[in-house]
């Protein structure tokens, strides 16, 4: 691919352009020295099958490839096209002329028959063979993706190694560093990446120093310094903890979930009470469910680590497994309760699904609790119905969505599961009240104007983590 940039600096890399690669670099394309100007050019680069080529092809036309809210990253995508120091492609030879490299490639869990978690490293390798196969000597290699605990050491680094000296280049000028990223989509997506405190450590100093010099760079590190630790499998295990204490904290509330539904207690205002102690200010509440690529799969990454890469026993981490676990099951808890307000049968009744995204104003079905809880009235013949507003088409079901609310009559259940915009305003709520069906708010969607609204309008509301309505 023959583009020029408009200025010669060091040339980044970005391998992978999903949610976190297209808005990672965009953000160091958007990097800019004390004299405004940019500090790098970046290439994108992504799989040369439909949904790479489609990513690439939304990138270059300035456009952000991902349903987003957040104008700071539309903003972004436009003005690193009017710059000229970025390009996306999917022309793996590209990775020639990167010094840097930002690895945002895919590394997913797979299940067996028993539905136990086993890894696959074949694709994740694979990806870095490529790397080895095209880099230079003197490059740095930064992943940014999460992975397990020692991949950086035992993966990385001996696959980087063997195809540079395949190549009869020089393995000692080759850096290696790890620096998760701890991107929130939503409005905040571009803040999230500069702003925002980052961990980071290398193979070794050369890697630890190249890597700081990078990060400086693009992370506002006046404000959110960075945090340095003694080795990369420290911070691989670093973002695994983080992201297994959200999943783990997250499961232990649906128990309390359902205490208050028995009991008739609101357990949203026990736990904005219990907020207001600063140590306990970021306590979680019971939901639909859990979504999103990291939260469903990252907390196995440690006892499949422990096994596969470090090859040790007892290591079983029941916590976490057991927290994936409850996760996983709690949308069905929103069936059961739909199918017991129903008469105890899905089979025929029509179910509109409002929200199927795993996070409010965001665009990502990934591993979306809706998938399950979708999937599970189909199999008892319900019929159902969906609407998103960030969502088009569904790849998970191989489904369209409508692109405007449908007419809340005629069904015989609307389930609430996702937060977004559209579903706080005035005009949603009195379109729900005229529906006069059944309205079960599994994810704390509705305010209490709404509910008072409808309460005044005799609507009939079911609730996961209350009872008191």
């Amino acid at each position: 691919m023959m583009v020029k940039f408009a200025k010669e600096r060091p040339i980044v890399c970005v391998q992978g352009l999903g949610f976190v690669g297209a808005a990672m670099s965009l953000a160091v394309a958007s990097a800019v020295d004390k004299n405004g100007e940019p500090c790098f050019n970046v290439i994108g680069i992504d799989l040369p099958n439909s949904a790479g080529q489609e990513k690439v092809k939304a990138l270059n036309n300035g456009r952000f490839p991902f349903e987003t809210t957040d104008q700071n990253l539309i903003a972004a995508a436009k003005n690193v096209r009017l710059a000229k120091n970025f390009y996306a492609t999917c022309d793996d030879k590209e990775f020639a002329k990167a010094d840097i490299v930002v690895v945002d490639v895919n590394l997913d869990i797979y299940y067996d028959a028993q539905k136990q978690p086993y890894l696959n490293l074949s694709a994740f390798k694979k990806a870095m063979r490529t790397l080895g196969q095209r880099l230079k000597e003197d490059v740095l290699v930064m992943v940014e993706t999460t992975v397990p605990p020692g991949t950086c050491e035992k993966v990385v680094k001996p696959v980087l190694e063997e195809e540079f000296r395949k190549r009869g280049l020089h393995t000692d000028k080759l850096k290696i560093a790890h620096s998760y990223e701890r991107v929130m989509p939503g409005d905040y997506y571009f803040y999230s990446i500069i702003n925002y405190w980052r961990v980071f450590s290398g193979v070794d100093d050369k890697s630890r120093e190249a890597c700081r010099a990078f990060l400086s760079k693009i992370i506002n590190i006046a404000d959110y310094p960075l945090t340095e630790l003694k080795s990369t499998t420290a911070s691989e295990t670093a973002k695994v903890l983080e992201n297994s204490y959200r999943a783990t904290t997250i499961a232990f509330m649906e128990e309390w979930g359902r205490f208050a539904e028995a009991v008739g207690i609101n357990m949203f205002d026990i736990v904005d009470a219990i907020r207001k102690r600063p140590t306990h200010s970021n306590m979680r509440q019971p939901g639909f469910g859990v979504g999103g690529y990291c939260l469903t799969k990252d907390p196995y990454f440690a006892k499949l680590a422990a096994k596969d890469l470090f090859h040790l026993d007892g290591f079983d981490f029941p916590f976490c497994s057991a927290a994936v676990r409850i996760n996983n099951a709690m949308p069905l808890v929103s069936l059961e309760k739909i199918k017991s307000e129903l008469g105890g049968n899905l089979h025929g009744k029509k179910i509109l699904l409002l929200g199927i995204s795993y996070k409010q104003d965001v665009g990502d079905t990934r591993y979306s609790p809706a998938e399950i809880f979708a999937k599970a009235a189909q199999e008892e013949g319900a019929l159902m119905t969906y609407y998103d507003p960030m969502i088009r088409h569904w790849d998970e079901m191989q489904t369209d969505l409508p692109a405007e609310l449908p007419d809340l009559r005629g069904y015989d259940a609307v389930v609430l599961t996702v937060c977004h915009g559209q579903f706080t305003t005035t005009d949603f709520v009195q379109k729900l009240a005229a529906a006069k069906t059944f309205i079960f708010d599994a994810n704390h969607v509705l305010s209490a104007a709404q509910l008072a609204f409808l309460k005044n309008k005799n609507c009939r509301l079911r609730f996961i983590g209350r009872g008191d309505f």
